[in-house]
């Protein structure tokens, strides 16, 4: 199989389309057939558009052409899998496994998932070796706590050998800030790629990966700080035990460097660089049968080349001013902001600093933190399961109420006398605290940005939602010193609680539930009036309160979804329910 790499557009056709579209202040009108940009051909006229994609692309092999004319087929009619003749027995029940056991995948798309789960293990053990490795470096550097070099010290991202060998504070601080740089493309990207590669209903388990590996890693941060705890110092090292700490982190990155040259690059990224046949190529690794290729590629490079006929030059410009690009924007932005305003990352980084601060010793304050990494984790499991069943708007839903309590019962626990009684209570609300996070603002933020935006512009959505999370993680950790001296502890989470509280007005009023969708299908979710979904919000928190909590009958209201696009006028549709 050979051909060029320059793509051309699938046509579809006016008689598909519709009439002439224009760009306008309500947003893309180019998706005409939201859920299918293929929908409404016949079967055989997907077959010779399929055969003329693969002529021109030089795709000559028999076998691939047919893959591509049936794939064109069950592209155009993915629910009608079954009356697409000419399918063998064996291509037929991979479909109905595809359909019926979601977990069933090729061992490649596995071993993408592994290392996308490998690199945010990565990232949770360079977030939290530090918490307890500062706890010994700040004495040997003299940093106290009136210090102005105490939060800058402390604000970092990726942690390294170099950090293991410095001397002082400020060549650590400047080590941990360089090799930060490497975490924003590799958080921006590792989400993307793992739902770019990932079957429509497997997506937001494998990409909500990345949030449960990062608590796995967390939880070996702090499980590495309480094995080198003991270490002593030898040879002349002074502090070998934080050096170590910190050093310990670049053995699962190791790892990740040597294993990511093995897996494919993502299908849809050839395809936005107008390589179909390497697109091709890389999707037959992640799929049991070419047809099944043939099918997602040809239905990601429609929908590609019907946004490309009207944006033409995709940029920040078309982020802000195309409605369902805006609110997608809004939507991402709000969960990558409260993923730092929850208040998780106080935990995660100043961990055993809080545990000091309530009289825990330092071993028990390392144990404490272990433990609060282990519920971290454990608690993210579930979401395997939720984040596509029970929704990522229902989730956080769920979620921000009880964060916001147990921030409080935190709070105010350090109010108690100093004792056993003190001690139980902050450490049973920040574990609280841990399990409601987990399922919830731990996985979603992440899943719910990598597939909130069309492909055409994911990148540029994907950038901003990465650079919203770490500029405010950035934020928190640098103010959470002078926050907790100022408010003192109690004011401290008191402050964290009442952004949960906002969280959940925002998530209520402004994100449209993404489960069950395929990445191209979105369009429909995300571009409605933003005032039909802060209408849909304040009827739905009405609905629940009446038929949840008072038990009294009450119609749940419709969920805004572009179900007609035409001319400017909408129709609003029953969509997938996503609610309280």
């Amino acid at each position: 199989m050979a051909g060029s790499d320059k793509s051309t557009p699938i046509s579809l056709g006016e008689e598909s389309l519709g009439p002439a579209i224009e760009m306008t202040d309500i947003g893309l009108k180019a998706t005409k057939k939201l859920a299918n940009p293929l929908d409404g051909l016949s079967f055989e006229e997907l077959s010779i558009r399929a055969e003329e994609y693969c002529k021109y692309h030089g795709i000559t092999k028999e076998e691939d052409v047919r893959s591509f004319r049936l794939g064109a087929q069950l592209a155009g009619n993915l629910d009608r899998w079954d009356a697409v003749e000419g399918l063998t027995d064996e291509e037929r029940i991979v479909l109905e496994q595809e359909r019926d056991h979601k977990w069933k995948n090729p061992k490649m798309l596995y071993l993408v998932v592994a290392i996308c789960s490998l690199c945010a293990t990565v990232q949770g053990m360079d977030e939290t070796v530090v918490n307890g490795a500062q706890a010994f470096y700040k004495h040997q550097f003299g940093i106290g706590s009136g210090s102005i070099r105490d939060t800058w010290l402390l604000v970092s991202i990726i942690a390294c050998i170099w950090q293991a060998l410095t001397n002082s504070w400020w060549h650590l601080f400047i080590a941990r800030c360089l090799l930060g740089f490497g975490l924003g493309p590799k958080s921006a990207t590792t989400p993307m790629f793992a739902a770019e590669c990932a079957p429509p209903r497997l997506r937001g388990a494998l990409v909500m990966q990345w949030q449960m590996w990062t608590a796995f890693g967390i939880m070996l941060g702090y499980a590495a700080d309480l094995a080198l705890y003991e270490v002593p110092d030898v040879g002349g090292i002074v502090g070998l035990r934080w050096r170590l700490m910190l050093a310990s982190a670049a053995l699962p990155a190791m790892v990740c460097a040597a294993l990511v040259c093995t897996i494919p690059e993502s299908p849809r990224w050839h395809l936005s660089k107008e390589e179909p046949v390497p697109a091709y190529q890389s999707m037959c690794r992640l799929r049991f049968k070419k047809i099944q290729a043939a099918r997602d590629i040809f239905y990601a490079d429609a929908l590609l080349n019907v946004e490309k006929d009207v944006v033409r030059n995709t940029g920040v410009k078309e982020l802000l001013t195309v409605r369902r690009n805006r609110n997608a924007f809004l939507a991402s932005e709000i969960v990558m902001f409260m993923q730092q305003f929850c208040g998780i990352n106080v935990v995660a980084y100043y961990s055993t600093e809080i545990f000091l601060a309530a009289h825990f010793s330092e071993k028990s304050a390392l144990v404490a933190s272990l433990g609060f990494g282990v519920i971290n984790f454990l608690f993210a499991l579930p979401a395997f399961w939720t984040i596509d069943t029970f929704g990522r708007r229902n989730l956080l839903l769920a979620t921000f109420p009880f964060m916001s309590a147990f921030l409080l019962w935190t709070g105010f626990s350090f109010w108690l006398p100093v004792g056993a009684t003190r001690i139980a209570m902050i450490i049973t609300g920040i574990y609280l605290f841990g399990m409601v996070y987990s399922p919830g603002e731990g996985p979603v933020p992440f899943t719910y940005s990598a597939e909130a935006y069309p492909l055409y512009i994911r990148p540029i959505g994907m950038s901003f939602a990465t650079a919203t999370t770490w500029f405010f993680n950035f934020l928190l950790a640098v103010t959470w010193p002078s926050l907790q001296s100022a408010f003192t502890p109690t004011g401290a989470f008191g402050w964290y609680a009442g952004w949960n509280i906002a969280g959940f007005v925002l998530v209520l009023l402004f994100l449209p539930e993404t489960k069950g969708h395929t990445l191209e299908e979105l369009d429909a979710v995300f571009d409605v009036p933003l005032s039909s979904l802060v209408k849909y919000g304040k009827s739905e928190f009405v609905w629940f309160f009446k038929r949840k909590l008072l038990r009294q009958e009450a119609k749940r209201p419709a969920v805004p979804h572009a179900a007609v696009l035409n001319s400017g006028n909408f129709q609003m549709a029953q969509g997938q329910a996503g609610g309280v």
